[in-house]
């Protein structure tokens, strides 16, 4: 159910009706947007719990939540969120622009990659420390060394830093380092994971899994806002089809749907979603246009001897080009890169 309070409520009325939810037996989330502030109550409803909440100090009406996912739904959030993560800021106008290698490889790589990125306009630097790969013989990342080396590129350049996080045990390791923590599309139905990060003060960045309907991808970011966080974006990465022309399919339709269904920021991977370099900057171009909050590309110094995903990466030049490009697109959708 959505307790929405009346325009004008005062905290204490808030504070009294969240003890009320849970003394319900329900869970309570204090949503507080722009006009007014609603209280999702989640948990089994009883016919009598509507008409008590209803009676409380300073309430409007209570509503039921019909979608499955509850504190993600526009029913409990008309307006959308903003995330902000340091310099990164995705939603509500906001373009995030998340850049960098898809795996740390060196200091010199990193440093160099970071501010070219920055100087070209981007918000946020991406990249792997820990690297999961199909075969166990490939390059699995530098780990805890890696971490630092972001840590340390943002010192340099103030960027904000994206980095995923695989393993319930390195969330606090991670956290310790990153701005964002990024869950890989082999996480999203991890679900020990997402509980872990939905006690994580960072912000989270929600990749879709490359089989995943969009209910599993809503339900699966439900289980990081029932545990307290509310900083969650929503990545679309690509699904797997009987396509071959593109590593994945990158539905750009995924965007203006998660819209209307959820207030949480889409971005948009082009990288992975086309596989191609010279396929990225009209992908992320096209995904912007479609009211994207924010793209993740992958840069790299020099891509053809980039120790992962080197042929989907682009150059500094390269990156460059396509800014201009997604800046013009940002404009004629009133998005503002900042």
């Amino acid at each position: 159910m959505i307790v929405v309070m009346q325009k004008g409520a005062s905290q204490e009325q808030v504070d009294y009706m969240v003890e009320r939810v849970e003394a319900l037996g329900l869970k309570s989330h204090v949503i507080v947007g722009t006009e007014r502030t609603v209280i999702a109550a989640i948990g089994e409803k009883r016919e009598q719990m509507k008409e008590s909440l209803e009676s409380g100090p300073g309430v409007a009406e209570v509503l039921p939540i019909l979608a499955p996912y509850k504190v993600a739904s526009r029913e409990v959030k008309p307006e959308p969120t903003e995330v902000i993560a340091g310099s990164l800021r995705v939603g509500a106008g906001s373009l995030g622009v998340i850049a960098g290698p898809c795996s740390v490889e060196s200091e010199e790589q990193l440093i160099a990659t970071a501010k070219a990125v920055k100087a070209a306009g981007a918000t946020a630097l991406r990249g792997g420390a820990f690297k999961p790969r199909t075969s166990p013989y490939s390059f699995q990342g530098m780990k805890e060394e890696g971490l630092k080396l972001l840590a340390l590129a943002r010192e340099e350049t103030g960027l904000a830093i994206v980095t995923e996080v695989m393993a319930c045990e390195d969330v606090d390791l991670v956290g310790k380092y990153a701005d964002v923590l990024q869950v890989g599309a082999r996480n999203m139905q991890n679900y020990r994971l997402l509980e872990a990060v939905g006690k994580s003060p960072r912000a989270i960045l929600l990749k879709r899994g490359a089989s995943a309907t969009m209910e599993e991808l809503l339900l699966a970011a439900e289980y990081i806002l029932n545990e307290g966080n509310p900083n969650v974006m929503l990545c679309e990465r690509g699904i797997r089809t009987f396509e071959s022309h593109t590593r994945f399919t990158l539905p750009v339709a995924t965007v203006p749907y998660l819209q209307a269904k959820t207030h949480l920021p889409v971005v948009i991977d082009p990288s992975h979603g086309t596989g191609h370099t010279y396929l990225v900057p009209a992908v992320a171009a096209a995904g912007i246009a479609a009211g994207a909050d924010g793209i993740i590309v992958e840069v790299h110094p020099n891509p053809e001897r980039a120790m992962s995903d080197g042929y989907q990466s682009m150059n500094f030049k390269q990156f460059e080009e396509m800014m201009v490009k997604c800046r013009r697109v940002a404009e004629a959708v009133d998005k503002v890169i900042r």
